[in-house]
């Protein structure tokens, strides 16, 4: 995959889903797919031995500055009760990790991934020490609202649909309706779900797009 200075690059960014996004030339999925059997052998490694890769790989904020890898092997730790949760990540991560690696590659894919997940972790980090108390998570979530926050700046025409709603809408929209449910709703309720990682994995994924605008870094793939 090589960079390129014309085309694509100085398009305006509502035509960058019509140029990059439907490209029929091959595309290297193989790092994202790495990602997705990493969850899924996390997960039955999990249904096995469940106490253990909790104690092991999950974030508890109480634990992390003996175990520093929790902040980051809790990206790949998700629910073994709640099947929902490992598959809505896994379904999340294919369409829009297969989306964003086709506009931006997939280094750059790689480095939003990890650092959206980081900030969504180190928020929800801040927000149990903030608060007293000590929390337990895992999951990818941070780092799918970070692909979803930066595909919604580099492509925000980009007509998604969202079940139930039966029609198409640009993108953006359906980041907000995402940001609604997943952040604002949890805040006031019982809910078993990390806000704090959504809401810092999407911030990250936000200025992220920002960067790759304002540099036109947009690859031909």
């Amino acid at each position: 995959m090589t960079g390129h200075r014309g085309g694509l690059l100085y398009r305006p960014s509502n035509l960058l889903y019509n140029g990059a996004m439907r490209s029929y030339r091959p595309v290297n999925l193989n790092v994202l797919w790495f990602l997705i059997a990493l969850n899924l052998v996390i997960f039955v490694i999990t249904l096995l031995r469940t106490e253990a890769v909790i104690n092991s790989l999950a974030l508890d904020t109480s634990r992390l500055r003996d175990y520093p890898w929790i902040i980051i092997s809790s990206m790949f730790v998700h629910d073994p009760i709640i099947w929902s949760h490992i598959l809505f990540n896994v379904i999340s991560l294919y369409f829009l990790g297969s989306f964003l690696i086709r506009a931006v590659g997939d280094r750059a894919f790689l480095g939003v991934f990890f650092l959206g997940g980081l900030a969504g972790n180190l928020l929800f980090v801040l927000h149990a020490h903030m608060s007293g108390s000590t929390l337990i998570g895992y999951g990818a979530s941070g780092a799918i609202f970070a692909l979803a926050g930066t595909l919604a700046v580099v492509v925000p025409r980009a007509p998604v649909i969202i079940f139930p709603i039966p029609i198409p809408m640009p993108l953006w929209v359906a980041i907000l309706i995402f940001a609604f449910f997943l952040i604002v709703i949890p805040m006031g309720a019982p809910l078993r779900i990390a806000w704090q990682a959504h809401l810092g994995g999407l911030f990250l994924g936000l200025m992220a797009g920002f960067i790759f605008r304002k540099r036109r870094r947009i690859y031909y793939v």
